[in-house]
């Protein structure tokens, strides 16, 4: 237990040092610096305030272990007294600090870039994507968060063959890392006229946003094309050559944005989400290496993975993963994912501790 807390004492001391760096004028007038300051300062607060309260509980223990030994038979009985419920306490910030020091994922508190495209089923995978995405935008906004419109394709007969958002907010990607993989659906479709149920895919891909820091982008490698957007883009749609398509010649990357006002603010985004593209795709090559020492329960690189299905007869969502099942369908794809989405965090969580 001491080892721990010297651990947690050493974090603190950390958290002091970015405290103070965090006031000095040359960081602040570097804009990447200081964000990453700022990222480390609100990671570490609070484990530095969970390490004073470990290191008051320990002391608080230790005298009233030496109270329990005294002569003092008053004191001898406050002591015993306050050594059973001391340790209890210490107990449970041991267990909460051991959580605090699980292995973390630095991309945690970025922005997210979330794709989401039909699979297999036609026009009802299509409707499906943007009954997803829709899902997803909701939930967000309810956290606060914010979302833009990077492109979109609709389906023939609605939602969407594919459509890109950003979605802004602290802690984005750190909470909705788990939702990647391929979402099902069972249901009787509305162009079904025999009744029977009918299943139906989309993927779902979330992103941490790259910055420039992370990946350089080099002019050289970049083919840059124009075109008139179509779609949900505006009152300007068709009237301008505002969209944008990027193809990243060494890796045959492409990216298209049009639903902006304007080519420039189409360009800005095209290279946000290509450079986060390209960051990702080097997040899973260290993953892999990651998974040959330890295998995560809840995938967030595997794509092609089947997680979650949405059963409309019976009512059901099942996330396949953890064996979560919720009946309560309609709230979710309503927005309302915190329950589901904290049982993942729960059983990730409970896997990590299992293995340390």
């Amino acid at each position: 237990m001491e080892d721990l807390l010297v651990k947690l004492e050493a974090i603190r001391d950390r958290f002091h040092e970015v405290e103070k760096s965090i006031g000095d004028p040359d960081l602040i007038s570097d804009n990447n610096a200081y964000r990453e300051a700022m990222r480390e300062y609100r990671r570490l607060e609070p484990v530095a305030e969970h390490a004073m309260k470990f290191r008051g509980i320990w002391d608080d223990l230790k005298q009233a272990k030496e109270w329990a030994s005294s002569d003092d038979v008053e004191y001898r009985e406050m002591g015993r007294e306050e050594v059973g419920v001391l340790i209890n306490k210490l107990d449970e910030v041991v267990q909460q600090a051991r959580e605090m020091l699980l292995p973390r994922d630095e991309a945690d508190d970025r922005d997210v870039v979330l794709e989401v495209r039909a699979g297999t089923g036609g026009d009802e995978a299509a409707i499906f994507a943007g009954e997803l995405l829709r899902m997803y935008i909701r939930h967000t906004e309810s956290k606060g968060w914010t979302n833009t419109w990077v492109s979109s394709s609709e389906g023939t007969s609605g939602g969407f063959k594919e459509a890109v958002v950003r979605l802004s907010g602290e802690g984005v990607y750190g909470w909705l890392k788990f939702e990647s993989g391929v979402h099902r659906v069972q249901r009787v479709p509305a162009t079904e006229s025999q009744g029977r149920v009918h299943t139906s895919a989309a993927t779902v891909a979330v992103l941490p946003v790259a910055e420039e820091v992370d990946v350089e982008l080099k002019v050289s490698d970049l083919r840059r094309d124009t075109y008139r957007a179509s779609g949900a883009g505006g009152q300007h749609v068709n009237k301008t050559e505002s969209a944008v398509r990027l193809t990243h010649i060494p890796t045959g990357i492409v990216v298209e944005c049009q639903d902006g006002r304007s080519q420039h603010k189409n360009l800005e985004h095209a290279m946000s989400v290509m450079r986060t593209r390209l960051f990702e795709q080097e997040r899973i090559k260290q993953e892999a290496e990651r998974s040959e020492n330890r295998k995560q329960l809840v995938s967030t690189g595997d794509r092609s993975a089947k997680i979650r299905t949405y059963n409309f007869p019976q009512g059901r969502v099942t996330d396949h993963r953890i064996g979560f099942t919720s009946h309560a369908l309609p709230a979710i794809l309503s927005g309302d994912l915190d329950e589901i989405i904290e049982a993942l965090h729960l059983a990730e969580k409970a896997e990590l501790l299992k293995n340390l």
